[in-house]
């Protein structure tokens, strides 16, 4: 059986069209491996708190000296991190929003970005301390912007998951759904076909 990290960050919640693409995903993956878990984080629905100070300072704070609440920061963020770890494949849903990643999974990234835990800094650099695994990225874009410098989505993700390890990493695209339907149905019919290739 094959666990499935399943992480969504639609304002729309399961009728945004990135998170209906990652529901496509996860039936082809049904499909590939029979049964499967899955572990649902939808971050519209659940966000996790911005990274500032007081919880930076908890991650900092040796075990042994943390109060209660900065305890209960950490344990959050090992929660998270366990979520990937256990995971054998993870499916994420990316809309755009203002050319850039929803600020929701910015604050994910900041809790599951741990020094000494999903990376650790070397002399020759930064080493991501995660096993590799695939992911895929379900992209959902009003305009065009797939390789093009407005996109910075790509990089953006491709960089922090290789940073912490995650380096089989994996993105289907629907674009233009704000251009009319016939581009939108098109555009869905082929990430639909990009999906079933991807994962069959």
């Amino acid at each position: 059986m094959k666990n499935i990290l399943i992480i969504t960050a639609s304002i729309f919640g399961q009728d945004g069209q990135s998170s209906r693409l990652v529901s496509q995903t996860l039936d082809q993956l049904r499909q590939t491996y029979g049964d499967i878990q899955a572990t649902y984080r939808d971050l519209s629905a659940e966000p996790v708190p911005h990274l500032d100070a007081e919880r930076f300072g908890a991650f900092l704070t040796n075990a042994d000296d943390r109060d209660g609440s900065q305890q209960g920061v950490v344990d959050y963020s090992d929660l998270l991190i366990s979520e990937v770890v256990d995971a054998d494949v993870i499916v994420m849903g990316v809309p755009m929003y203002n050319f850039g990643v929803p600020s929701v999974l910015k604050a994910y990234f900041d809790h599951i970005a741990r020094a000494g835990i999903t990376f650790r800094y070397t002399a020759s650099g930064p080493v991501g301390l995660l096993e590799d695994r695939p992911v895929y990225i379900l992209a959902a874009r009003g305009g065009l912007y797939a390789g093009t410098p407005n996109d910075s989505q790509t990089p953006f993700i491709r960089s922090f998951l290789g940073f912490i390890g995650l380096k089989d990493v994996h993105f289907v695209y629907a674009e233009g759904l704000n251009m009319g339907d016939d581009k939108k149905e098109n555009s869905l019919q082929e990430a639909g076909r990009a999906i079933e290739t991807l994962t069959a």
